[in-house]
């Protein structure tokens, strides 16, 4: 089930609230020996996790469906750096990391019930009733934990302002609506910044450098065109080289579908107009100021590498931020 991004914590009784952990998304099945961690792209996890799989296999329950979070605690926190090196070909390399920096399971919804049969029809606060039951019988409390939640307004408020460390911001849902996956009507997360997940359609090179200078961000609209909406060279000295050698394993068309990067401009400071398409294969986090028209407009910056994202996921509908309770900030 997708979240819509809105500015502002909606109100109501029919809604309730959860932090929104630092991690990946994460659907856990569960069928007598097998268990499969999916990603919010439908990519397989468990690999990458063998610790969570051995957690979710030695729970009492042979039958069942979560969603949740994987996360890494570090030093009170957790550690979205440390989350992205468990994304490794090397399965020797992810057996140290799982011992060194294992990650737990933070669930906050369950799909299908100890005996297997679905509860996607059931409104969210009959699922979380069962989630509970579910929780206290079944859950080791150390790498498999159950979320918090709230219907208090003043509970989500206090969450959001200590968003950061461990807190990505908070999420409300709607108690009285089912599962719908793919849809955004019930679930909206809300930020202390705004950010979005962006395909890298392309690159330039440092002037005069054989290095990346900026990433060129696209998003697709509802005809599945992609199309530059700015770019960001807030990238670390120390890590322009190895990013530099990711986008060029990448080159190659189509890049961009719909709107290109075009000459120099106003946006980028008479830089050269020159640019490597890519293939549409890596997805970045970026955090921005304002955008309008479709594009972001100033202040952009790169927040992180988004492996577990869709580069289809990157939605032009990020950029349409919407107001869930003017009526209640208007004096």
């Amino acid at each position: 089930m997708e979240a819509l991004s809105v500015d502002s914590i909606p109100e109501g009784p029919e809604w309730q609230y959860e932090p929104k952990w630092d991690g990946f998304r994460c659907v856990v099945f569960r069928d007598g020996n097998e268990v499969n961690l999916q990603s919010k792209s439908c990519q397989p996890l468990a690999r990458y996790f063998p610790e969570v799989v051995e957690a979710v296999r030695s729970l009492k329950a042979k039958r069942f469906v979560l969603d949740g979070e994987i996360a890494v605690p570090q030093r009170r926190a957790f550690s979205f750096d440390a989350l992205l090196q468990r994304i490794h070909p090397a399965v020797s390399r992810i057996l140290k990391l799982s011992t060194e920096t294992p990650a737990i399971l933070i669930v906050f919804d369950l799909l299908a019930g100890g005996d297997g049969r679905s509860l996607l029809k059931l409104p969210l606060q009959d699922r979380r009733r069962q989630l509970e039951n579910f929780a206290a019988e079944y859950f080791d409390r150390e790498t498999i934990r159950l979320s918090p939640w709230s219907e208090k307004l003043s509970e989500a408020r206090k969450w959001l302002a200590r968003a950061g460390g461990m807190l990505d911001g908070i999420i409300a849902k709607r108690r009285d609506l089912g599962y719908a996956s793919g849809e955004r009507n019930a679930m909206q997360k809300i930020k202390n910044y705004r950010s979005a997940d962006c395909v890298v359609g392309g690159f330039r090179y440092g002037t005069g450098k054989k290095v990346v200078g900026s990433l060129l961000l696209g998003l697709y609209d509802d005809a599945g065109l992609l199309h530059h909406v700015g770019f960001t060279s807030a990238i670390a000295a120390a890590d322009r080289e190895e990013i530099t050698r990711k986008l060029e394993a990448q080159i190659g068309k189509p890049g961009f579908t719909g709107r290109a990067p075009g000459g120099p401009s106003r946006w980028n400071g008479g830089k050269s107009s020159e640019w490597q398409p890519l293939r549409p294969t890596l997805v970045v986090e970026v955090s921005y100021d304002h955008a309008s028209e479709g594009r972001f407009r100033h202040g952009t910056r790169l927040l992180r590498w988004r492996p577990d994202k869709k580069p289809a996921q990157c939605s032009m509908e990020q950029l349409q931020q919407k107001r869930a309770d003017l009526l209640g900030l208007l004096p």
